[in-house]
């Protein structure tokens, strides 16, 4: 159930609670929370502080997070762009926060350590991922914490496109990955979300979520480019008035097929018919 004191998006965990949530949920202490930013290419939100613990989501660089307590090497909060919360390596994790100028444009794209593609690379970026440019050099700019990018691959703050499926047809044949949105792999929500993103539009993360948040219900005669077709904890965007893309653990991928074979696959395997259907 989402809400106000959805666990998922709420930060309480045992007897600590967010400074923010003072008066309003009942907690022994209210700690105020350290903003930290993501310096890793991405790092997963998991579900306690072990490196194999369940990944419910990811943070991908630039992304803040705020920082609550620290056990063990990782640091417990939540995210500031999609509000998760859970456990996070500290490493991956850097201060002070900086404001970024550019996002990534490119689907993935390396960060290197020199203004030359012959140099060792950093990092390999996704989608939306959030740097702070402070350099240029010919073709390539420098930002903090990652190196140098071809700037064709960013675009400024600000600047976004236009069509969510044109954004997730890019991710075709990317690997399902349980709580992931990183370009190298991610779920039926995290492509959805990060299609959003690309185009300025805010998402949350899980289906649940956003089939009670997104857009408005229409009629699945009604269906067209752009709609989203929820099941209970699944997703996909249509790619035309007949045709489902998204990324799913039957096909281990991001694959797009008939909407009508994938009711019937997806009943025939138990999970039942489609909950809702919804216009963003």
């Amino acid at each position: 159930m989402t809400g106000p004191f959805d666990p998922r998006v709420t930060a309480i965990g045992g007897d600590l609670a967010s400074i923010a949530l003072q008066g309003i949920v009942p907690a022994k202490t209210y700690q105020a929370a350290m903003l930290m930013q993501v310096s890793a290419a991405v790092v997963p939100i998991r579900a306690a502080p072990l490196g194999d613990a369940e990944q419910w989501d990811q943070m991908i660089f630039g992304e803040g997070f705020d920082l609550l307590a620290e056990v063990d090497g990782f640091g417990w909060g939540q995210a500031r762009r999609d509000g998760y919360v859970g456990y996070v390596a500290l490493d991956a994790l850097s201060a002070p926060v900086l404001a970024p100028t550019h996002r990534v444009s490119a689907l993935r794209t390396y960060g290197f350590s020199e203004p030359s593609i012959k140099s060792a690379p950093i990092g390999l970026y996704s989608l939306n991922a959030l740097v702070t440019v402070e350099a240029r050099e010919g073709r390539f700019v420098r930002t903090a914490r990652a190196g140098w990018f071809v700037e064709s691959q960013l675009c400024p703050i600000g600047q976004f496109e236009t069509d969510p499926v044109a954004v997730a047809e890019r991710f075709l044949g990317a690997p399902y990955q349980w709580g992931g949105r990183e370009s190298l792999g991610l779920d039926c929500s995290g492509l959805v979300q990060q299609a959003f993103y690309a185009c300025g539009l805010a998402c949350p993360r899980d289906t649940d979520m956003q089939a009670a948040q997104i857009g408005t219900a229409i009629d699945g005669s009604e269906l067209r480019r752009g709609d989203l077709v929820f099941w209970k904890g699944h997703v996909g965007l249509m790619q035309d008035a007949a045709t489902l893309l998204h990324a799913n653990a039957h096909h281990m991928a991001v694959k797009r097929e008939p909407l009508d074979g994938a009711i019937l696959r997806i009943e025939a395997a138990g999970s039942g018919k489609p909950t809702a259907f919804r216009r963003p």
